[in-house]
């Protein structure tokens, strides 16, 4: 491959897998990889075996040798290089690429979700954040990570349902479904047995209880469609702290996404969108429009 045909990376790093495509110049799609996490609060060297090994996969599946890094253009998106420590630590990474222009997951979410237009994306998983792109001004809300943020999360919802449970076992609220569903889930009964199940638990085991909370809410528990519609206003305030730069259409994304859209405001919802490309693609996005403004600008290595 040439360098006026180069071939483009693109990263999505999270704190449980990592992503990558490999598209060529003209957008063919050559190959895929998936490892594991990619987040730097992981540790530098989990983050970067996870995003060579994904690479590797990526370039065998399109036949290329491994040699084939050293030319790659890599746009990367990575949870936790919105701190300026772990930003500074990536960059600072020897990498193999030809070159490679960091960002944020949540950034490239909303490239993808919008193909390079401008527009806002809300992740509501396991954790939750917002981010809006409207003529070059981002804006980014929330993503300060659990249990102090990430509020309307999925390990969010998980935490609530467990201390709803706890109070309605020690009759200090009214009984709730949400306990029956949790000790069915958990074959678990006793209070003291709870406790310590989730003695150190982290926010993923958290956010697999979440579908719970909506399940008894839908049941017509009292309590569990409060957790929900209060889960559903931190969402929302995200949404409308988003909508102040007025972007044009609004992504939701995530696993608990489609069971919090029906609690949003109006306004919100009549500007929810179905997303167009995958994180993944945004970040090969990323990597194009960073690329072009460097060989504009006339940087070498």
């Amino acid at each position: 491959m040439t360098e006026q045909q180069p071939l483009y990376l693109g990263i999505d790093g999270g704190g449980s897998k990592c992503r990558v495509v490999l598209m060529s110049a003209n957008n063919q799609l050559l190959g895929e990889g998936l490892s594991g996490p990619a987040n730097p609060l992981r540790g530098m060297a989990v983050a970067t075996t996870s995003i060579l090994a994904a690479t590797e996969q990526a370039l065998q599946q399109a036949g290329l040798p491994l040699s084939t890094m050293s030319q790659l253009i890599v746009g990367a998106g990575l949870a936790g290089v919105n701190l300026p420590e772990y930003y500074q630590l990536f960059s600072a990474w020897q990498h193999p690429f030809a070159r490679l222009y960091l960002t944020s997951d949540l950034h490239i979410a909303c490239i993808g979700a919008h193909q390079g237009q401008d527009g806002a994306v809300i992740i509501c998983g396991t954790g939750s954040c917002g981010l809006a792109a409207v003529a070059g001004q981002l804006l980014e809300v929330g993503g300060h990570g659990f249990p102090y943020g990430d509020n309307g999360s999925g390990a969010w919802f998980g935490l609530q349902l467990l201390k709803q449970v706890l109070r309605s076992k020690d009759q200090l609220i009214a009984p709730t479904l949400m306990a029956e569903l949790l000790q069915a889930e958990l074959n678990c009964s006793d209070t003291l047995q709870l406790v310590g199940h989730f003695m150190h638990a982290s926010p993923t085991d958290y956010a697999r209880l979440a579908p719970l909370v909506f399940t008894a809410a839908e049941h017509g528990d009292a309590t569990a469609r409060q957790v929900v519609l209060q889960g559903a206003a931190h969402i929302n305030d995200i949404a409308l702290r988003l909508l102040t730069i007025n972007p044009a259409a609004l992504c939701l994304i995530g696993g608990l996404a489609y069971k919090v859209e029906p609690y949003l405001a109006p306004e919100v919802r009549q500007l929810v969108v179905p997303s167009a490309q995958s994180p993944e693609y945004g970040a090969v996005c990323f990597a194009r429009q960073a690329h072009a403004n460097t060989l504009a600008s006339g940087i070498t290595q």
